[in-house]
């Protein structure tokens, strides 16, 4: 016999969007009193999972994160090897109104290092603070970047290298509060436990007759619509030769 309930491709869904779709089930169920629905049972065994999908949706985060630090350790190295080389070249020419200001940049590198772009991660945020310390209180320093027109540079420097570190103690604390997980398991478990409340319903409809199921059953098909929709939408785009995962999640419906 036939669902009553549309399935949703769970196996289509990335990690991201996975736990908030069965947290959204469990809203929707948990709205329609589960006990005088007779799926008191079955709705335990999805809230059951809940705990284990936030440490997915969590693990998820982290990778996000560490990918978002790596974009931002790239361009901020590349910041610095700008300005360096930027310094550097312009220290060759023999115009009295730059090469001063451009030996006085590469003093300033000299003293920090050339290979602040090599450093590790904590070592190079230091390293980037120091510099564009010195760089705000000598003045001899702010006017070369002036008069060589890099303070844009500076300034984008200084943005990428805040934002730098902000993401990465926030993904460090994530990284403390929540241990490594079995997402394929945990999903697993949670996609089982949907399955069954389906299936419950399925049977409740028949064993209760005198039991209004219809909007319960109407909301689950409206969601389930919506993200079947949205999965088949991107695998189109991927079939076209699209790379979804740069692609935003599946906005929560």
């Amino acid at each position: 016999m036939k669902s009553l309930i549309q399935t949703i491709h769970f196996s289509r869904l990335w990690n991201s969007e996975h736990p908030l779709v069965v947290t959204r089930i469990a809203q929707i169920i948990e709205s329609h009193n589960p006990v005088a629905l007779h799926i008191a049972k079955a709705f335990e065994k999805i809230t059951a999972t809940l705990p284990a999908l936030a440490l997915v949706e969590a693990q998820e985060k982290r990778s996000e994160m560490s990918a978002e630090i790596s974009e931002l350790d790239n361009e901020r190295d590349e910041l610095v090897i700008a300005l360096y080389m930027q310094a550097k070249n312009m220290s060759r020419l023999k115009l009295p109104t730059v090469a001063p200001h451009a030996n006085v940049l590469k003093t300033l590198f000299d003293k920090h290092g050339h290979d602040i772009a090599t450093a590790n991660y904590t070592s190079e945020t230091k390293r980037i603070n120091d510099l564009l310390a010195d760089i705000e209180k000598m003045p001899e320093v702010s006017n070369a970047i002036t008069a060589l027109n890099l303070t844009d540079l500076v300034q984008r420097l200084k943005s990428v290298n805040t934002e730098f570190e902000i993401v990465f103690m926030r993904r460090n604390s994530i990284l403390a509060e929540h241990q490594s997980v079995d997402a394929r398991a945990i999903r697993q478990e949670a996609d089982n436990a949907i399955h069954f409340m389906f299936q419950a319903i399925d049977f409740c409809v028949t064993e209760y007759p005198e039991t209004d199921y219809k909007p319960l059953i109407a909301e689950l098909n409206e969601l389930s619509g919506y993200y079947n929709a949205q999965i088949k939408a991107r695998q189109t785009r991927r079939q076209s030769g699209k790379d979804v995962t740069q692609e935003a999640p599946i906005p929560e419906k």
